[in-house]
């Protein structure tokens, strides 16, 4: 599940990661936007509910120096030994240059190059050395980890994809239908022992087709027109379907680009329906070869109206153990 969840207080999360861990949910996963940042939710989990595992989904390359970055994986890593995975990105220009004031340049190259210090800093290594993108002179972590994280990568295109195949120790998609999962791995290649795939899946569970579809929309134009995720689409094939979307887009027409949004592709990358259909959807995704499956959870009106005990009942209807 991708925490913390919306709604909830992060202080009152001890209850969701009780509920998780109770009804069959393995690993919580966060992400860093413009809320939380990506390692505070997972350092309370790894307080309230040790029988989880925690990753990033992804901590930017780009706002956190290679240092600061590696320190805040090694506190984690100690804090929960074997049981953190970093995930890292490049982000966007929006959030990277918008937002924090850091130049998004070259994203493949920052991306290869922190990831190649990171393995080297969270294995307890001075680095010393000219990157591409940044030096770094003689840095060495006080406080390695015993048990230094696995490092993922969020990838969309082929490039990004067989870094990750070649270099990481497994992959975060994003975005993506089922039915485009075996495209993506095909970019792979060889991959190393271990490597995990990782996907995080939009889920609204709810019955209300015309709600979940409206919401479906507003995302689909948010986060579809950034370049990277428009480039990303026409590599997996969506140019008819997309395209008259980018061109209300590129025109100012926001009403427009948000009609031209069809049903079909709401409902490829927004799961929507009752818990048990979405956790049937869900299952697509597994059996296309992604091995961890992680939710996101959007609000719905039923559980708007129900408040936290709404949600912790909607978890449990969602969860592994739901099934039985």
């Amino acid at each position: 599940m991708t925490v913390p969840l919306g709604g909830i207080p992060l202080a009152d999360h001890a209850a969701v990661y009780a509920t998780l861990h109770g009804c069959g949910f393995t690993d919580v996963w966060s992400s860093e936007v413009a809320g939380t940042d990506a390692f505070t939710p997972l350092a309370l989990a790894a307080a309230w509910q040790p029988g989880l595992r925690l990753g990033t989904a992804v901590a930017p390359v780009f706002t956190r120096g290679p240092g600061l970055l590696a320190m805040s994986a090694a506190a984690l890593a100690e804090t929960a030994p074997g049981r953190f995975t970093l995930g890292i990105g490049a982000s966007s220009p929006v959030v990277v240059g918008d937002w924090n004031a850091v130049p998004f340049t070259d994203p493949y190259g920052r991306t290869r190059d922190v990831l190649r210090f990171l393995r080297a800093a969270l294995a307890g290594e001075t680095v010393d050395a000219a990157y591409d993108t940044f030096t770094v002179r003689r840095f060495t972590l006080e406080r390695p980890p015993a048990v230094p994280p696995a490092i993922m990568l969020a990838a969309l295109r082929p490039g990004m994809l067989r870094l990750a195949g070649a270099e990481a120790d497994g992959v975060l998609l994003n975005w993506l239908a089922a039915t485009d999962v075996p495209r993506a791995l095909g970019e792979l290649g060889q991959r190393r022992p271990g490597f995990e795939v990782t996907a995080r899946i939009f889920v609204c569970p709810t019955e209300d087709a015309g709600y979940a579809r409206t919401l479906g929309r507003r995302m689909i134009t948010s986060y579809l027109t950034v370049p990277a995720y428009a480039a990303f689409h026409r590599w997996l094939g969506r140019d008819e379907t997309l395209g008259p979307m980018w061109t209300a887009w590129a025109a100012g027409d926001r009403r427009g680009a948000l009609a031209a949004v069809s049903d079909d592709v709401v409902d490829a990358l927004i799961l929507h329906g009752s818990p048990e259909h979405c956790r049937q959807q869900v299952r697509r995704y597994v059996d296309a070869g992604v091995d961890v499956p992680v939710l996101a959870l959007l609000p719905t009106p039923e559980v708007g109206a129900g408040g936290a005990a709404a949600v912790t009942e909607l978890i449990a209807r969602l969860g592994p153990e739901g099934e039985g």
